[in-house]
């Protein structure tokens, strides 16, 4: 009988891929994405230096959501990376959705993101 690879360990390989030629500068960091069932947690990454500049996730205390798995909360999230990321003197970042799919709340999270001041 033949098994079907486990969902997780096929996004990791496409991320891994994907992690092959996007990287994170000073002067354009990466914007990674982590999604689990019940949570989404974004980071602005320097490759480079190995520095997390700015940080946001659904598990904040502040965040006044319903849920935290749904797109009201990664549309949330999108909006305060933004913001973070802004006030720490970034404008331009390269996405990297951490081999997931674009689609659902990745690509909620992505929209605000842009809607709320980000380029990518």
């Amino acid at each position: 009988m033949i098994t079907k690879p486990d969902k997780n360990i096929v996004r990791k390989r496409r991320h891994a891929r994907v992690r092959k030629s996007v990287s994170g500068t000073e002067q354009r960091p990466r914007l990674n994405v982590y999604r689990s069932n019940k949570h989404i947690y974004v980071q602005v990454i320097d490759d480079i230096n190995g520095v997390t500049i700015a940080s946001a996730s659904t598990k904040e205390n502040d965040l006044n959501v319903d849920s935290t798995s749904n797109l009201d909360a990664a549309v949330k999230i999108g909006e305060l990376i933004a913001k973070r990321a802004q006030d720490k003197g970034y404008k331009s970042v390269v996405f990297d959705r951490g081999g997931y799919l674009y689609h659902g709340r990745v690509k909620a999270l992505a929209d605000a993101a842009r809607e709320a001041g980000l380029e990518f």
